[in-house]
């Protein structure tokens, strides 16, 4: 029996099962890619693959002759986190469906309706006799990471001038526009030397984390920058040197756990002194990160410490680097306007390497930003990498998309949906640089969670999304 059997809108429920049993993080798309591939030609369609695994199908209208092309897009990948306890192998194995009431999740990881729940709208809707115009849906790949496929795709062989994106996730609300952003490295070369003592794991935490463009404004701690919190608080108190930082998989998750190993020569003073900073940290974040651990337990190292000079310098890195939100915006209200946020801190023999996703609507502030951040690095005798520049997405005052959707929601739901910007990145912007008018909504149906193993997703809002999905098309198949 199938997880989802009973759900409704069925095909689209059937298809989400189906994608949910292939593995598809990020740089990991092939087979997801193969998988709509070989769904059109099952059903007659045309379809374009490229060597990034990016999928374009051209699908025929139905009911009509005379519509406009639409594209219909969403992104293959997905974020793969998982909890500290699960086992699974998210390279090689498909995620577990859970069905909870209105909600359907994933056992302990992430349910990757970021953004297959578009995948799965838009292949039921191909596999559907719906009134509709002709449909060039466009599948893209590694767009958690950085919008690569969107940024690779060939977008010549596409006649469509509206472009309806799946990858919102809170029903009612049509973004028209993002921040622009980029990835940057921060790089500290260090030395090793032998160093007696007694090592020590220092262990983070039990966060909400949650997705740094749509949570950075929440307050929510970032387990990366706590941890440069207690050691800047503990090794003065305590002789000390640093064996390994390491918290974070994905430069846009705000990272949930994070954990230092350590040398200390005082190796209570150093377990008291964790224990008073973890107190007030816990007391900082009370209010909107309340389930924090902060532990310190013996451990084990075949790893020389880093020495004296480069514990000093790899603190002052993790302390003095900003993160979090920056400034809000001052023409839309409750809008991030600038961020950063610390997802992926790693130590390697010779350097620790922190990765930054800057967010900014502002291209100044965005590279102000950069700019600060290799100023701090090349101070402590370190450097950046910048990578992932991705445009923003600008508002169009004379939308013909926004207005049509704006009518069926209005008629469908006695109701205006919220026409807003988000801080987070989308791919609309990079498909507006490459499509010269082109017109784009981004909508979605209510997901929770997101880019977190407690990510969740409602049925009731699914269906409420498809059926305004459908009469958008059967409006815009009149022409």
């Amino acid at each position: 029996m199938r997880i989802t059997d009973g759900l409704s809108p069925k095909k689209v429920f059937y298809y989400f099962e189906e994608i949910s049993k292939i593995p598809r993080g990020s740089g990991n798309t092939k087979a997801i890619s193969d998988y709509c591939v070989r769904f059109a030609e099952s059903h007659g369609f045309k379809c374009l693959q490229d060597d990034s695994n990016n999928c374009i199908i051209f699908a025929p209208a139905v009911g009509c002759d005379k519509a406009e092309p639409i594209l219909l897009a969403g992104h293959l990948d997905m974020v793969c986190e998982k909890a500290p306890d699960c086992a699974k192998d998210m390279e090689k194995e498909g995620i577990d469906l859970a069905v909870d009431g209105d909600n359907i999740s994933a056992v302990g990881t992430t349910l990757g309706a970021d953004d297959g729940i578009a995948v799965a709208m838009i292949l039921a809707l191909l596999d559907s006799d719906n009134k509709r115009p002709p449909v060039e849906a466009v599948f893209t790949t590694d767009e958690e990471t950085g919008m690569d496929g969107a940024k690779n795709i060939d977008t010549s062989s596409l006649r469509g001038k509206m472009m309806i994106n799946l990858d919102s996730e809170d029903e009612g609300v049509f973004t028209v526009s993002c921040a622009g952003g980029n990835r940057t490295r921060c790089i500290l070369p260090i030395k090793r030397e032998e160093y007696d003592g007694e090592t020590l794991k220092i262990t983070v935490s039990g966060l909400k984390g949650g997705h740094s463009g749509a949570e950075i404004h929440r307050g929510r701690a970032n387990a990366d920058m706590l941890l440069g919190r207690i050691l800047n608080y503990v090794l003065p108190i305590c002789e000390a040197r640093i064996i390994s930082v390491d918290g974070g998989l994905k430069d846009n998750a705000i990272p949930t756990s994070a954990e230092a190993i350590v040398k200390t020569k005082k190796p209570e003073e150093l377990k008291k002194a964790v224990c008073e900073i973890s107190e007030v940290i816990k007391n900082d974040y009370s209010s909107v990160d309340d389930g924090i651990a902060i532990d310190v337990k013996e451990a084990a190292s075949k790893e020389k410490a880093a020495n004296a000079d480069s514990t000093e310098k790899a603190v002052a890195m993790l302390s003095a680097l900003p993160c979090g939100l920056i400034s809000m915006s001052r023409d839309i209200e409750g809008l991030p306007e600038t961020s950063l946020n610390l997802g992926i801190l790693k130590t390697e023999e010779s350097e620790i390497s922190a990765e930054f996703c800057i967010r900014s609507s502002v291209l100044l502030k965005k590279e102000e930003l950069k700019s600060r951040l290799a100023l701090i690095m090349r101070a402590i005798g370190g450097k950046v990498i910048s990578f992932g520049d991705y445009p923003a997405w600008e508002y169009k005052k004379d939308s013909r998309l926004r207005s049509v959707m704006t009518e069926v929601y209005e008629k469908m739901y006695k109701n205006e949906p919220v026409i807003t910007a988000i801080h987070g990145g989308v791919e609309c912007g990079l498909f507006s640089d490459k499509i010269d008018g082109l017109d784009c909504v981004s909508i979605g149906p209510n997901l929770k969670d997101i880019h977190t193993y407690h990510e969740s997703m409602s049925i009731s809002s699914v269906k409420r999304t498809w059926e305004f999905l459908l009469e958008v098309l059967n409006e815009l198949a009149k022409g």
